[in-house]
């Protein structure tokens, strides 16, 4: 937590790197947070955390405080710290992530782990993840089975112009799908997988996430109705026994849960983050 009490003096007129992250955390900023966007104004690597340590003496040159100063400013009105560095860390993945996507949440591995168990790692397998984003979930499946052939479907073009981006960066051999959910998708899978919108339309926490694309976080009144498109979708793309993995939201693993059962799929579970929440529910084609 930061301490707005800290308010220190720049030394002759300048700020040494101790002293300008003091400030940026007194301005509100978590401490990584202002870390990081020092490391990315003096044009270094976010790995470089201990740099800052060494260096705290350092006075800073004007040219990096007036690159260093909206960046703050940034940051302190809400915008997502991966879309003011184009830069976000998923999966052992090094993603370019702007305003068109969702910015990765590191819940979202969660989801990545639980469809790595249910891919095998020498042998072939089809996958498909329903509204990519970024295409963090898919790569990172991609990256970690080599032999799997992944697809990735979003609704957003703008969005799908971020994954291939990414993809080809990354070499990553994703096919990429334009279109809604399974809807025109041919073919049958082993697995779906999927971080659907999953907020209701009036919740409250919606105002803080002014800077992402809506149409990636909200649906519905109660935030379920994507996922209800997907469940009733999903059979007929997947083979006998394949599975289908959702992420939702902290309290949503319950409702997700009868979901599942009232289509008759077996099987039904649900997996927790590292918080202890249940972050994800799958089951499996009856």
């Amino acid at each position: 937590m930061s301490d707005r009490s800290v308010r220190p003096e720049p030394v002759e007129g300048r700020w040494t790197l101790a002293q300008s992250l003091a400030r940026a955390q007194a301005q509100g900023l978590e401490r990584i947070d202002a870390q990081l966007l020092h490391l990315f104004a003096l044009g270094r690597a976010p790995q470089e955390r201990a740099w800052l340590i060494a260096h705290d003496n350092d006075p800073l040159d004007e040219a990096t405080l007036a690159r260093l100063e909206p960046l703050l400013q940034r940051r302190a009105t809400g915008e997502p710290l991966a879309y003011i560095t184009g830069h976000k860390e998923f999966f052992g993945l090094s993603l370019q992530i702007d305003g068109r996507v969702l910015d990765p949440r590191p819940d979202t591995e969660t989801l990545v782990e639980w469809a790595l168990e249910r891919m095998p790692p020498s042998a072939v397998c089809d996958v498909i993840d329903l509204g990519t984003g970024s295409g963090a979930i898919a790569l990172a499946l991609q990256q970690q089975r080599p032999l799997a052939r992944v697809r990735a479907v979003d609704a957003s073009v703008d969005a799908l112009a971020v994954a291939r981006t990414n993809a080809e960066r990354l070499q990553l051999p994703v096919y990429f799908i334009h279109g809604h959910w399974l809807q025109g998708v041919e073919g049958r899978f082993d697995l779906i997988v999927s971080n659907p919108p999953y907020i209701r339309a009036d919740d409250p926490h919606l105002a803080a996430l002014t800077h992402e694309p809506l149409q990636a976080l909200a649906s519905g009144e109660d935030g379920l109705d994507d996922i209800r498109a997907i469940i009733e979708q999903a059979p007929a793309c997947l083979k006998s026994g394949g599975w289908l993995l959702l992420e939702h939201g902290h309290d949503q693993a319950e409702a997700v849960h009868a979901l599942f059962q009232q289509a008759g799929w077996k099987n039904v579970q649900s997996r927790q983050d590292l918080a202890g929440i249940a972050r994800c529910t799958g089951a499996q084609k009856a």
